[in-house]
């Protein structure tokens, strides 16, 4: 059995290093007698269903960069170094940091709406606060189960390997069971994360959210240039017939301006209106 260690990748590094000094920060805050700002920088910026529906919208990102605690940083910066890096080898930076922030704001968004959706069911409060790393770890552990479900894992410190699927089953049962025996939102935002990481690998086009939208920004752009140009051509056509002149006098069959008192030019039989 060999040890093979996951390499730290651009994205990683970066995100690391950001819950790595808010962390500290929080933690300095509180060592050196600031408890009360810990307190409000940290209530700013967990998630609260009943605040985001009440218009603290930076909610849905900001919970996602606080830590609960040292284990739970240390966990949750160790999963998303192990699995987070294995996409980003795959997919590249940009597309990563994407399905990073994708995975942080679905999971905030399915967390809202299970609370509000399911919460007289499941005893939800749309006060409880859910913050950390752990809805966008459970997307990317999806999208890992579905790219490369067949790769072994070991589950650490036992010397017991599992193929991936099957380790993100185990924990999105563990995490389905816990939201029905807590009355918290952590494991919530966990199911959300697990769902949206399925949507963003199975519907999102392979370049990304980014790509697409440009794309289509692209086609409708094109669109209203093609339009404006027909509906500019109609309006010659009509002032051409008013005053008693023909539109071909001026404009070729290609389109191009033409001053009517220009000759033909043979060009050797060529139709085009230039040969080099």
């Amino acid at each position: 059995m060999t040890l093979s260690l996951p390499p730290f990748t651009r994205a990683i590094k970066i995100l690391i290093a950001v819950y790595a000094g808010i962390y500290v920060l929080l933690l300095v805050l509180g060592a050196v007698g600031k408890q009360g700002i810990e307190h409000e920088i940290f209530d700013f910026l967990v998630l609260a269903p009943h605040d985001v529906v009440h218009g603290k919208i930076y909610e849905l990102v900001t919970y996602g960069f606080l830590s609960g605690g040292f284990w739970d940083f240390i966990f949750s910066m160790l999963m998303l170094w192990m699995f987070g890096s294995m996409l980003e080898v795959a997919w590249g930076s940009r597309k990563f940091w994407e399905f990073y922030l994708f995975g942080i704001v679905g999971a905030a968004i399915g967390t809202v709406i299970l609370v509000y959706g399911l919460g007289n069911f499941i005893h939800l409060n749309p006060g409880s606060p859910a913050f950390g790393a752990w809805g966008a770890i459970y997307a990317i552990l999806m999208a890992t189960a579905m790219l490369f479900g067949e790769q072994e894992v070991y589950m650490f410190p036992l010397p017991i390997s599992i193929r991936l699927k099957y380790l993100v089953g185990v924990l999105a049962f563990i995490a389905f069971v816990s939201a029905l025996a807590t009355s918290g939102t952590a494991n919530i935002a966990q199911l959300s994360g697990l769902l949206f990481g399925y949507i963003y690998v199975k519907f999102v086009p392979r370049r990304g959210l980014l790509f697409a939208f440009s794309e289509t920004s692209y086609s409708f752009r094109n669109r209203y240039h093609r339009w404006q140009r027909r509906r500019a051509g109609r309006k010659f056509q009509v002032y051409m017939k008013k005053h008693g002149q023909d539109p071909k006098d001026y404009f070729d069959e290609y389109g191009n301006f033409r001053p009517p008192d220009d000759k033909p030019k043979g060009n050797g039989g060529s139709k085009g209106g230039w040969v080099n």
